[in-house]
């Protein structure tokens, strides 16, 4: 095909917009475009947006970096629109492989998202290794956001245990919310005597954690499948990882996919489905940035003990205490890293109201500014990098379902069946579990140990496959890829049966993530 014949005209505002592709050289796009009146184009893969760039009324070149592809597939398709307007045909192109405009890779099979280069990262001890966990939410009013973040903390891990802070609210109803769990062994509620403002809360919930790691989970949030486990795991895959951030529907720069935007959960879904289709789609490369944020954030015990607690003198009521702390992480040599396959809901400003947390934030950033000038810079440059943009994508991506993996049912959890290869009643077994779950199928199968998706109406889809071989160093392999395939495709429990169950290997494989076994 011929360049001219991948060169379209589309009007716009009473003038011709002209694009081309200029290039790929396997990891690098780039293209040029004229008398584009609109203030940006749209660069899309796969026809759902990747990025976004202004456009000027001249000839205009632009280029994109792929260090990776961002479906983790090696096919490519790539195109440019303003809004609904297509300005190029869709080229198709090789990760890895330079192409010329005009030559076009045959279009294959359609599939769906897959694993990204480079994960998953495992943790490097058991979880039941590392130190406990306590959950600490600062409470003032708002009993029915402070009911369901409970609710939902104690539905999705029910023995963690959970510290809640009440600073002196002034709703009697929130007394109530917080007695109805005052007889749980795990749940330990304190009260400031006065306001001391949300920083000194949130001390104070570090120091009645003792010597565990700790959560801080605002109480206008709601939490879902996983959260707490893959947290741990994001936390522990690195040993300079210093705090982990969810991501959600309204968190500002942790808003996705679309940054510093309330982001709903698709109308066709519940917020748990939603949390678990983020769950299973949008990759574990695991973006870092100068901060975290406190709506819902891991910190690593180490390094409390490090750096100290949140600075409640600058900080009071808040707004900025999270930034700093982890300005300070930095300095003492962590990283602040995003966890974007989990998802956490957040209403947001649901004790501050609006025009208070934009004074207080106003405040909090004058105080950033002064001790760390390059604090600003060091966010632009990492924000819109290019690990944020890939899960931002597949965010996108996943919401929209152009892939139609939840087209016929909404995402479901996860099992992992493993059978032997003569079990005739496991196809029983699957049909059974199939509308409540999704079934993966693991069985050695001659000298191979292999995974099976069930597709529906039955079918088996093969996914991934490892050599069994006869030596120590190939059952290292094995247990190896086993984790990664728990971690990849987000499995939730495993169901084991004959010989996968009789001595217990996989048992302890799924307990090292924290993956429940029947």
């Amino acid at each position: 095909m011929l360049v001219a014949l991948m060169v379209r005209q589309v009007a716009m505002s009473g003038t011709q917009a002209k694009a081309e592709w200029l290039g790929w050289d396997g990891a690098r796009l780039s293209w040029r475009v004229a008398n584009a009146k609109a203030a940006a184009i749209e660069l899309r893969l796969d026809g759902i947006a990747f990025q976004r760039y202004p456009t000027a009324g001249g000839p205009q070149d632009y280029a994109c970096e792929f260090p990776y592809s961002p479906t983790g597939l090696a096919e490519l398709s790539f195109s440019l629109s303003v809004g609904p307007t297509a300005l190029l045909t869709p080229w198709r192109v090789q990760h890895g492989e330079a192409a010329q405009p005009g030559t076009s890779v045959p279009a294959g099979a359609v599939r769906g998202l897959a694993r990204l280069a480079g994960t998953p990262l495992l943790p490097q001890q058991p979880l039941c290794a590392l130190p406990p966990v306590a959950v600490v939410v600062p409470i003032y009013n708002s009993p029915h956001c402070v009911k369901r973040c409970i609710e939902s903390v104690l539905r999705w891990t029910p023995s963690v245990q959970l510290i809640l802070i009440d600073d002196a609210s002034t709703d009697a109803r929130v007394g109530e919310v917080l007695a109805a769990h005052a007889g749980r062994s795990n749940v330990l509620i304190s009260r400031n005597e006065r306001n001391r403002g949300f920083t000194h809360s949130v001390n104070v919930g570090m120091r009645l954690a003792g010597g565990a790691d700790v959560v801080l989970l605002n109480s206008d949030t709601e939490v879902g499948p996983r959260w707490l486990s893959a947290l741990r795991i994001a936390a522990y895959a690195a040993e300079d990882v210093g705090t982990v951030t969810a991501v959600s529907d309204n968190a500002g720069a942790f808003s996705v996919p679309e940054l510093e935007q309330h982001c709903p959960v698709p109308a066709r879904w519940t917020l748990v489905q939603a949390q678990r289709a983020v769950l299973q789609q949008a990759g574990l490369r695991h973006p870092q940035l100068p901060t975290g944020n406190g709506f819902c954030m891991y910190i690593k015990r180490v390094l409390i003990a490090r750096i100290g607690p949140m600075d409640e003198a600058a900080f009071p009521e808040g707004f900025g205490e999270e930034n700093d702390f982890c300005q300070r992480a930095e300095r003492a040599g962590y990283r602040n890293i995003i966890a974007g396959h989990v998802l956490v809901h957040h209403e947001r400003s649901a004790s501050f109201g609006d025009a208070r947390r934009m004074r207080l934030g106003e405040q909090g950033m004058a105080v950033l500014r002064e001790r760390y000038p390059d604090y600003e810079d060091k966010v632009g440059a990492t924000l819109f990098g290019y690990d944020r943009r890939v899960l931002d994508y597949r965010v996108r991506r996943t919401y929209a379902d152009t892939d139609g993996r939840y087209l016929a049912q909404a995402p479901r959890p996860r099992i992992l069946v493993a059978a032997d290869a003569a079990d005739a009643d496991v196809e029983r077994l699957v049909a059974a579990l199939d509308a409540r779950q999704e079934c993966f199928l693991l069985r050695r199968e001659g000298a191979w140990v292999n995974l099976y998706r069930y597709a529906t109406g039955g079918a088996l889809a093969f996914e991934r496959g490892v050599t069994i071989g006869s030596d120590v160093a190939a059952l290292r392999e094995i247990e190896l890829r086993l984790r990664e395939w728990l971690l990849e495709y987000a499995i939730e429990s495993v169901h084991a049966r004959g010989s996968a169950a009789s001595d217990g290997w996989l048992s302890g494989l799924a307990a090292t993530l924290d993956i429940p076994t029947t």
